[in-house]
């Protein structure tokens, strides 16, 4: 499937900023299953500078300064992907969970996607021993690895509310567990934690889903936004497996990869500094389109 990208972020600030420093995470690349014919990041008011480079997880990054007062920020990207998932293992076909436990603990390999970077603690995501017991009910022994955590996504879709509003970027898992509502990266980062709580390496996932309706009639749920969902390791042969918690689908073509991660923190869209005073209020839009429907419009 091959989609013509549209993402526009506008910051609107209350009062004149002086001097800002971005990090942009937001120019996707080729991945495994995933093709960029071409990709443009636009910054409007322009940069005094601009360096393009990769992090340590080999997200794309734009470091960029700006050096006039302005009291909007606007950031366009615009890019073609090509997406072609392999069909996913079968659930009952991965090794069990205490074997993919155990081999993610025994492994030497500390590459960028090694499952010993996805164990433990980071900066968004605690383990929690709520979560831990919650996720535990999916995980009986002996089970198989995606069976399990197909399980545990499908119960955090049938159990939580999507809500708009309910958290911001900052809520822990423990509150939004708690709060049984959110958005797709609280539902991410409660799956993360609970599959990290039980020693099962899991990435946190930032993209875009594509916009408008399926062909069976129906709309994934946080499309015509960004969207994020969980990498699950399930052994050295199946590898990581996408699941998109929110909609309780595994991630396929429909499913278009930004940046990953240990969690939010790792793939925020813009951080930065910024000298100013006062409020700010962003505005973000996004369309995900198919080329044969781009065409006909």
């Amino acid at each position: 499937m091959i989609y013509d990208i549209r993402q526009a972020t506008i910051y609107r600030y209350a009062s004149p900023v002086a001097y800002a420093h971005h990090v942009l995470r937001l120019t996707p690349i080729d991945r495994r299953h995933q093709h960029i014919h071409a990709a443009a990041l636009d910054i409007s008011p322009a940069p005094v500078e601009r360096r393009e480079g990769y992090d340590f997880f080999g997200n794309r990054i734009t470091w960029v300064v700006l050096d006039q007062p302005h009291d909007t920020l606007t950031v366009r990207v615009a890019a073609r992907v090509a997406v072609d998932r392999a069909a996913v293992a079968k659930l009952g076909v991965t090794p069990a969970w205490e074997d993919v436990r155990e081999a993610a603990f025994a492994c030497a390999d500390l590459s960028p996607q090694a499952p010993a970077h996805f164990l433990f603690p980071s900066r968004q995501v605690s383990l929690d021993p709520e979560i831990r017991d919650y996720a535990a009910e999916s995980f009986p022994p002996g089970r198989a690895m995606l069976e399990g955590a197909v399980d545990l996504m499908k119960r955090i879709k049938t159990e939580f509310v999507y809500e708009l509003g309910a958290t911001t970027a900052t809520t822990t898992p423990p509150m939004s567990f708690a709060l049984r509502r959110g958005v797709c990266q609280d539902f991410s980062h409660v799956m993360i934690s609970g599959l990290r709580s039980l020693g099962l390496p899991a990435a946190y996932v930032s993209g875009y889903l594509r916009t408008g309706h399926l062909p069976s009639g129906e709309k994934l749920e946080g499309a015509d936004a960004m969207h994020a969902w969980v990498l699950a390791w399930c052994g050295a042969e199946t590898g990581w497996v996408g699941l998109d918690p929110t909609n309780g689908i595994l991630a396929g073509n429909d499913h278009v990869v930004l940046a990953l991660g240990r969690d939010y923190a790792d793939v925020a869209p813009i951080d930065g500094v910024i000298f100013a005073a006062g409020r700010q209020r962003i505005e973000v839009s996004v369309q995900v389109t198919p080329v044969s429907e781009a065409r006909s419009i």
